[in-house]
């Protein structure tokens, strides 16, 4: 536990510090740099049962680093033919290759390439909105603040299993990490309505923070149901306490593009 709340005291003002800076194009690097991590902890997971194409993986993580170069007008062009565009890739690698690069490996680097990279450009879509700078601690809230709770609550009161996907948890754990997250969300919407001039509902707050509470859950098990089928515990060391990169953002990139769509539509 001590090192669980060391590496998450020491992942927090860096986060703080890269999102402060606000520049687009450094929070882009940034990102850029996470999904590398990510998804080559991804792909090492995966690589026990297929052999993805990690070069195809490793360019798209390096788009999102220019993702704030292309003119607004053009980004929705551009994000609807990227798919397309990754698929043709794909299956021109199993040709040039003679089929040694086979179905199953291109399938795995496609899933991988969406639940990942896909995932985190929504992270910088988020931060590039208008008042994103506001809008991308909602996200980053529920995901670790239902997290926390959920950890601590589970740990300390939980009794029943929620499923055998992820053992540990439990239903207690699941529901007071939501209402955890949900309570520091309306607390940061106070601050952000009397720091900030702002007017946000208090209700569509909450409503909102639930959702994406939620959200962050389905997304911390989609991680454990590929470790699990992968058969390991965590998907790299590299931060103490807490596995690799993709562990520590596993909830943050499901909630990603969800938040994108909800705050747009406010």
């Amino acid at each position: 536990m001590i090192k669980r709340i060391t590496s998450a005291l020491m992942w927090f003002p860096l986060v703080l510090i890269i999102l402060l800076i606000r520049n687009k194009y450094i929070v882009d690097i940034c990102l850029a740099f996470i999904a590398y991590l990510a998804l080559n902890e991804y792909f090492n997971a995966v690589s026990h049962v297929s052999n993805p194409v990690r070069w195809i993986g490793y360019l798209c993580c390096a788009s999102i680093s220019i993702i704030h170069l292309v003119p607004i007008e053009w980004l929705p062009i551009v994000v609807s033919g990227a798919v397309p565009i990754l698929l043709l890739l794909l299956f021109a690698q199993v040709i040039a290759t003679d089929m040694k690069t086979t179905f199953k490996d291109i399938a795995y680097t496609f899933f991988g390439i969406c639940y990942v990279v896909f995932c985190i450009m929504f992270i910088a879509f988020l931060d590039g909105m208008p008042n994103g700078n506001i809008l991308i601690w909602y996200a980053i809230i529920a995901a670790w603040g239902t997290d926390i709770f959920a950890f601590f609550i589970g740990k300390y009161f939980g009794k029943h299993k929620f499923s055998k996907v992820s053992p540990k948890k439990s239903i207690e754990g699941c529901i007071g990490g939501t209402i955890g997250a949900t309570i520091l969300i309306l607390l940061y919407t106070m601050a952000v309505n009397y720091f900030w001039n702002m007017e946000y509902s208090y209700w569509i707050m909450a409503i909102i923070g639930i959702a994406l509470s939620f959200i962050g859950q389905m997304g911390d098990f989609a991680a454990s149901s590929i470790k699990r089928y992968v058969e390991i515990k965590d998907f790299s060391n590299l931060i103490p306490g807490h596995g690799g990169m993709l562990d520590r953002i596993d909830s943050l990139i499901f909630i990603a593009p969800f938040a994108y769509v909800l705050f747009r539509m406010l």
